[in-house]
Formats: C-alpha cells, structure tokens, sequence
C-alpha cells in the first residue's frame, strides 16, 4: 500500500505535543534506557516496539478498565488500548529522532459492526514502514519489519475492513475525542468511531 505523507514537513512527525509528549521525563528516561543496548537507529526502533508490544498489555487483554491516552500516562501506567500504545511507540521513536506518523484501519468487529484499529508508521532507510504494537495473543502475531508488514490484522477487504494510507502528525481527532471523553475502557468500546471518512462515526464496539 502506497503510504500518503499529509504534512511535507518531516518535521511534524517530530514534534511532541500533549499527547505524543516525548518530552516528559517518564518518556525520556525509558527512551534512555532503551537506548543504552542499541547498535543503531534501527535496533532502537526494534527495541522501542518490542518494549510498547510486550511490556504495556493491550488492557482488553489484561482487562484493566483504565483508559489512557497521553504517551506518558500510558508508558507509566502500564495500560492501554492500541491508539495508546501508539501513541507511547511513537513518542519513543520521536525522542530518539526517528520521524513516526500515526496510521489507522478500519477493521470488522465481528458482529457486523466495524471500529477504528491504531497503529504507527517509521521513517527509516528513506521509507516510511507500518507497524503495530497492539500485542501478541493467540491469534495474534505482529514483529518489527523494515522488509514487509507484519502486522496484528491483515485487512479483509470482503468485510469492510480498510486500511487507511494517510501518515497522521497527530492523533485524529475522532480518536483523541473518544479516548478523552470515555469514562472507562468499557464506555470507550462503545463510543469508538468506526472509521475516518462520513458515514463511519459511530459503532457499537
């Protein structure tokens, strides 16, 4: 899928903001630590998913009720859903320079509904690459690839399910709105949007 760049400015997948705030010391301090064994950007990279994949559990698999949404919030609770932890990758990656654009798909929900899936995409080798660190379950197997996408949900084009090819600087705000305004995880599912485009704003997720 040819990944479309919004803004020409690389520079905007740079920036920290109040989401993405990789200027906060919890962001930062991991962002050290993390670099402190890697041999190269790449490495750092790889580190830096694996550590949001693994060690920040998806809390619809851990069934914690909490609803983050703020890099920092997420890396020192320990929690989130996968636009979180998107948001916790990419502040990483962009605390060590490495340009990280948010990406989205519009995925099946498996009751006939549909609900927006978070993901990220890296600049590195001169080329944009998708990633997801939702974390591994059964079923369920995404890795770090600079050499083809390996990521949580293949679409499946036969049940409505999208990928979408716009690199986002900043979460979109149907997704920053959802996060802020849910009371908890289970309100959140309930409020997602399904997808980015009119006619897809509300699901029953």
């Amino acid at each position: 899928m040819q990944l479309i760049q919004q803004n020409p400015d690389l520079s905007a997948y740079l920036a920290a903001d109040d989401v993405i705030d990789h200027h906060h010391p919890v962001v930062r301090e991991t962002a050290a630590r993390l670099v402190g064994p890697a041999a190269d950007s790449y490495d750092y990279a790889r580190l830096a998913y694996e550590y949001v994949r693994d060690a920040v559990p998806h809390s619809a698999d851990s069934g914690d009720p909490r609803v983050t949404w703020r890099a920092s919030d997420v890396l020192e609770s320990g929690t989130g859903v996968c636009y979180a932890k998107s948001h916790a990758l990419a502040a990483l990656l962009r605390a060590e320079d490495i340009p990280t654009a948010l990406c989205y798909q519009r995925l099946a929900t498996g009751d006939g509904g549909h609900a927006l899936h978070g993901l990220v995409a890296v600049r590195l080798k001169g080329a944009w690459h998708r990633q997801d660190c939702r974390g591994n379950k059964p079923g369920v197997t995404a890795r770090f690839s600079l050499d083809g996408e390996c990521l949580a949900f293949p679409v499946r084009p036969e049940l409505g399910e999208t990928d979408y090819p716009e690199l986002h600087a900043v979460p979109h705000p149907r997704v920053l709105t959802a996060l802020r305004t849910a009371a908890d995880r289970h309100h959140l599912w309930r409020i997602l949007p399904e997808g980015l485009s009119d006619g897809e704003e509300g699901a029953d997720a």
